[in-house]
């Protein structure tokens, strides 16, 4: 019999910001990974962690189950694919019992008493799918979406949703290799075009003659979007006041 989904505690690895806390950002792994070898990973492409002063940063691991695109050998992944394709339906039941789970991430984080419209969500390859799913059907109020490497399927339930009408949407920033021969250039892009075409303000950066992994100058893009959509609070503050 499965668990609730408050049943389920995801490990975390935490960065905690160096002065006053007013941001979140959840970072979510590719599949077979762990939230603390995406946080290794990080430093080894930077030569140093992925810090910021007012954001703290939450890398989560995912729960192991049997995953269909490894035979059904248990893996750390956020859902079950049936194969990685982009032209396949997805594993709906398996996307939606994580969304919630991740839900208790982003409760948390208010509890805390960071507002939604604070909390950034994203992450590579699955984790760039995941929180796609986690921002535009269950969490139209956070700051925004990154999706490094990433794509959804061809009819996924994403596009689906957003075609309920006009509302305002977090604003999706994406990276993606030329060279990537897992997940596809181009499938990156597809998934671009159709979420701007749902009204998806959208930026689509292309890194030439990269492969399906991190890049450095990718992180540094990634680290300007996050403080454009989070400042320090005294830097919204003065936005503010001059608007």
């Amino acid at each position: 019999m499965a668990a609730a989904p408050g049943m389920v505690h995801l490990q975390r690895c935490v960065v905690s910001p160096a002065g006053k806390h007013s941001a979140s950002l959840i970072f979510l792994h590719g599949s077979g990974h762990s939230g603390q070898g995406m946080r290794q990973w990080i430093k080894q492409v930077l030569n140093q962690d992925l810090t910021f002063q007012h954001i703290k940063i939450i890398y989560p691991t995912a729960p192991s189950r049997p995953y269909t695109p490894m035979k059904g050998e248990f893996s750390n992944v956020w859902f079950d694919r049936f194969k990685i394709s982009n032209d396949c339906p997805e594993h709906l039941e398996s996307i939606d019992r994580m969304c919630q789970v991740l839900t208790g991430l982003i409760d948390d984080e208010v509890r805390n008493g960071i507002p939604k419209s604070r909390i950034l969500i994203g992450g590579f390859s699955m984790g760039g799918c995941m929180a796609m799913h986690l921002a535009y059907r269950n969490h139209l109020d956070v700051a925004g979406v990154f999706a490094l490497s990433s794509f959804l399927n061809k009819g996924s339930a994403v596009y689906q949703d957003l075609q309920q009408g006009d509302r305002t949407l977090p604003e999706l920033f994406q990276c993606h290799g030329t060279a990537d021969e897992l997940v596809l250039h181009s499938w990156g892009e597809e998934t671009n075009s159709k979420l701007k075409s749902l009204g998806v303000n959208t930026t689509f950066h292309s890194l030439p003659n990269v492969y399906h992994e991190l890049n450095k100058s990718e992180l540094e893009r990634l680290t300007s979007w996050v403080l454009r959509k989070l400042p320090e609070e005294s830097d919204r503050q003065s936005g503010l006041n001059e608007s």
